[in-house]
């Protein structure tokens, strides 16, 4: 028998499936309760509404996922030079370039703008990409790092649509896009070479 956390698990990663597939119009009750092998009344129990339940799912993937990069992120510690640094970005990226719950995670930013009840939870993901940006920028001696970590989140998340787009699963590109970036945000000498 399912603990109340197993269902309630099961029933946020069948969303991001079916929002994945098929798009967030294909989120009803009874397709996630089919989809997650639970009786409607545990999902109404977990989710009153279907804002708890998109909102929800897009929180907890984002949750997952700061959770995962993180661990890369502190691996790089102080020190770390950009190469290495754009190649770890490359690797974490690689571990989760494409798949149904990253459209969902991107349908689910862009559904926020016509749901207001997503929108404070798809701006406080975007504020955790935020602020892991800046924690691998200052780890790079970055000035700046906190005006500069949104470009490189959107540098990223217009790299994972572009992958969507073309149907390409893999990350490759994504380090040289993020050297590209990099270059331009270190420092100049008088000379007008980067301060490395």
């Amino acid at each position: 028998m399912d603990t109340p956390v197993a269902a309630r698990d099961r029933i946020l990663r069948a969303t991001l499936r079916l929002i994945g597939e098929q798009g967030v119009g294909a989120v009803t009750n009874r397709a996630v309760a089919k989809a997650a092998g639970v009786s409607l009344g545990s999902l109404t129990y977990h989710f009153p509404s279907q804002t708890d339940l998109l909102r929800e799912s897009l929180r907890t993937f984002v949750d997952t996922e700061i959770a995962r990069i993180s661990g890369r992120a502190d691996r790089l510690g102080a020190g770390v030079d950009l190469e290495q640094a754009a190649e770890e970005v490359e690797k974490a990226i690689i571990d989760f370039a494409y798949g149904p719950e990253q459209i969902a995670n991107l349908e689910l930013h862009l559904h926020s703008a016509r749901d207001p009840g997503l929108a404070e939870t798809s701006a406080r993901s975007v504020a955790a990409y935020d602020g892991l940006a800046a924690a691998v920028l200052t780890a790079l001696g970055i000035p700046d790092a906190e005006r500069h970590a949104p470009t490189v989140v959107a540098l990223l998340y217009g790299l994972a649509v572009r992958r969507l787009a073309t149907g390409d699963d893999s990350a490759s590109g994504t380090a040289d896009a993020f050297r590209l970036l990099l270059y331009g945000a270190l420092p100049r000498t008088a000379e007008g070479h980067d301060g490395r």
